[in-house]
């Protein structure tokens, strides 16, 4: 059984940076998608940032693009988010996700089997 648990949410000014981690527990899989979702109230949640373990793929949502990096500690099966120039627009409920033995990386959250707890993020102006 994957277990995800999340850390390194807090609250930030406008232009400053977080670093979130995903410690995946279980994720014995030579391949599949982890990702990161964020919701706010009342809205969706959506995809972040995803990459694929085995072949490395990555996406990355447009309003995040130069600004959030995902990296990979495979041997700690630990999935990084650094999060930097953070907006006021980024203030989320962050969640880790997985979906075991897939190429691609998908992007609705339907499509994962595994979720953390998830770890807030505010950012203030």
């Amino acid at each position: 059984q994957v277990q995800l648990v999340e850390s390194g949410g807090g609250s930030v000014q406008a232009g400053g940076s977080l670093r979130l981690s995903c410690a995946a527990s279980g994720y014995t899989y030579s391949r599949g998608s982890m990702a990161w979702f964020r919701q706010v109230p009342g809205n969706e949640r959506g995809v972040v940032a995803a990459i694929n373990t085995g072949n490395g793929i990555t996406y990355y949502t447009d309003s995040v693009k130069d600004r959030f990096t995902l990296s990979l500690d495979n041997a700690k099966n630990i999935l990084a988010l650094q999060m930097n120039s953070l907006k006021t627009g980024d203030t989320a409920m962050y969640y880790c996700a997985a979906k075991p033995l897939i190429y691609g990386v998908p992007r609705m959250s339907e499509n994962y089997d595994y979720w953390g707890q998830g770890t807030q993020v505010t950012v203030s102006s």
